[in-house]
């Protein structure tokens, strides 16, 4: 099932490509590529580069890429990140993004670089390692190379294959059998404008044995950043493996610059009975693409994936999930909302893939679009890929405007235009945002939605269980 669906704008077909053909483009500082020094290393970035040079930048032209244009991305002239930045801005970046005291441990990288006197690396339980890939790479060689780039296809993506050739560091979260993080895990990923467009490869790798409980949250975010600074590029690459019975609590955060371009790729694999949920918010940037793939390779495995989007302006983000079921017994839930106002764009290409032999998958997937204007432009395309005959699967997608006979209601209570529209906005999201257990990215994104709609910044719902209850019983 292939949906398109738009308001006001009968131009849905996408632009023709651009010039730029596939294999004829590469960044400015291709040439920057050098050795790291550990041979296996070198070997894989090596290659990376290789198979990046040969397909080169994406194009519209390919399916996956139809409604988002990378050619934005290729012809800017990116510098590669340095280490070198304003402290201040780094400073300011990491008061206003820190969790605090409501995380057991957080590494805070700028500009791709791990940066030890902001970072806070805590008390973590015994058998949990948290800290930098590039110190993973001598301490536990074995396992990040049996892990790293295993995952997260160089074949497949391009932008998966640029980002493993300039890998030079990251996040490493190793979970030993049994271990239970009981606070959260934050990866702090700041970027600082300087005076040249610049790029940066953030990786995090999380290896969680059998039977471990815990929750990780990836923030991404424009330290000093403002409109008239020149752009800059974070191409992100996650890989997640759990074990089996594995509880893993997953949100990402992203409040990049409006300035910048925003690539992320996620790769999560599933054993026996592991459970995985994900809680995906995009609140900045000008371009971004989400990739976020899981692999149910375990019986009994089960993953949900929640997303949401609140942008503006010109703003453009795509949200492609792929729920991969490779064993019988599977359940998956997904639900995805966009709120968008101003001239922005969205896309939502979502497949659940139900492999032959994976019986009594039980699968839903639903998308969701707010649109406050009548320029704002959503692309919504769910998809079921099914190769087994006794499984339980659905997906469905709206697009529309705020509902008018509730806007009606609510202004026969008293209440302003202006008012309805956007408690009913608020309403619409919240639906996402009361899923999300880690109070500072719930709080965040709240906040983010009171100034956005000019509400009172105690509009808040943080009782779950008063809410979900109050919800049976309306």
């Amino acid at each position: 099932m292939s949906q398109v669906m738009e308001k006001k704008n009968p131009s849905a077909a996408p632009a023709p490509a651009s010039p730029m053909q596939a294999g004829t483009h590469e960044p400015a500082y291709a040439k920057d590529w050098a050795p790291l020094g550990t041979v296996w290393l070198d070997e894989l970035r090596r290659s990376s580069l290789e198979r990046f040079l040969d397909v080169g930048f994406p194009t519209r032209r390919d399916e996956e890429w139809r409604f988002t244009d990378p050619a934005r991305i290729a012809r800017v002239p990116f510098q590669l990140a340095g280490d070198q930045f304003p402290q201040s801005a780094a400073d300011a970046g990491q008061r206003h993004y820190t969790f605090g005291h409501d995380a057991v441990c957080e590494l805070v990288f700028v500009n791709g670089h791990f940066h030890p006197r902001l970072s806070k690396l805590g008390k973590l339980p015994r058998g949990v390692k948290a800290g930098r890939l590039a110190e993973a790479f001598d301490t536990d060689r074995a396992l990040v190379e049996q892990h790293l780039a295993r995952h997260a296809e160089v074949n497949k993506n391009p932008f998966v294959a640029l980002n493993t050739a300039f890998l030079r560091d990251g996040a490493f979260i190793h979970l030993s059998r049994g271990s239970v993080v009981e606070t959260p895990i934050h990866l702090l990923f700041l970027s600082t404008s300087g005076e040249a467009s610049a790029a940066a490869h953030p990786r995090v790798l999380v290896i969680a044995e059998e039977n471990v409980e815990a929750t990780i949250v990836e923030t991404y975010a424009g330290a000093g950043s403002h409109d008239g600074r020149p752009p800059y590029f974070t191409n992100a690459v996650t890989e997640i493996v759990a074990g089996a019975d594995c509880r893993i609590d997953h949100c990402k955060l992203q409040q990049e610059s409006l300035s910048a371009f925003h690539v992320a790729t996620m790769q999560v694999t599933l054993g026996d009975r592991a459970t995985f949920v994900s809680h995906s918010a995009s609140i900045g940037g000008r371009l971004t693409r989400n990739d976020l793939n899981v692999v149910m390779a375990g019986e009994r495995a089960d993953a949900t994936l929640n997303g949401l989007v609140l942008i503006d302006g010109t703003q453009h983000v795509d949200n492609h999930t792929l729920l991969d079921h490779a064993r019988p017994n599977c359940p998956s839930h997904e639900l995805y909302k966009h709120v968008l106002g101003g001239r922005a764009t969205g896309v939502f290409k979502g497949k659940i893939l139900v492999r032959p032999d994976s019986q009594k998958t039980d699968a839903k997937q639903t998308s969701k679009a707010l649109l406050l204007s009548d320029e704002a432009h959503m692309n919504s395309q769910p998809a079921l890929e099914i190769y087994a005959d006794d499984v339980k699967c659905t997906h469905g997608s709206t697009i529309g405007p705020v509902d008018e006979e509730m806007v009606f209601y609510l202004r026969s209570r008293g209440i302003s235009l202006e008012a309805s529209r956007h408690l009913l906005t608020y309403a619409f999201a919240a639906d996402i945002t009361r899923r999300i257990r880690v109070e500072p990215v719930r709080r965040r994104l709240e906040d983010f939605m009171a100034a956005q709609h000019g509400l009172p910044q105690d509009l808040r719902i943080t009782d779950l269980g008063a809410h979900d209850e109050a919800a049976r019983n309306s």
